[in-house]
């Protein structure tokens, strides 16, 4: 019988990114955290932009996260799922990464969560540090 994997927390999206083989963790032009593999950033905390906003207030959001994705139907999947908080807005038309807003990280559990920032890696760390970690992480 599977574990049930408790909800994703914030602190997680830091220690699973941070986790990954041959990452960088870097601060943005505005202090924002960005983690790399081979000098590409693959998750990093978005500052406020006016193409994510609250629809009701207008404000824009302070606590985006950008995700690199593996291709365009790995990101549609996430953002046509009505169970996944995950999104995309026009500015990231063509861009393979979801955004995901802080505030609904617990409506992931941590082993989805693991799975989008594995692949986040994935999808950006080169052929040969890929392939040797997935011979290292075979799948269930």
């Amino acid at each position: 019988m599977a574990t049930v994997s408790r909800r994703a927390r914030l602190a997680d999206v830091h220690e699973l990114a941070a986790g990954m083989p041959h990452v960088t963790r870097i601060d943005g032009p505005r202090g924002n955290t960005v983690y790399q593999v081979g000098g590409k950033s693959f998750v990093f905390f978005r500052t406020p932009r006016p193409d994510a906003f609250d629809a009701d207030t207008g404000q824009r959001y302070t606590d985006v996260i950008v995700f690199w994705v593996p291709s365009e139907s790995d990101k549609l999947a996430l953002v046509q799922d009505p169970e996944l908080p995950f999104f995309t807005t026009d500015h990231f038309d063509g861009h393979l990464s979801v955004l995901l807003r802080g505030s609904r990280i617990g409506e992931l559990t941590h082993r989805e969560l693991t799975e989008v920032v594995q692949d986040a890696w994935l999808s950006r760390a080169s052929r040969k540090r890929g392939a040797e970690w997935l011979a290292a992480h075979p799948a269930p």
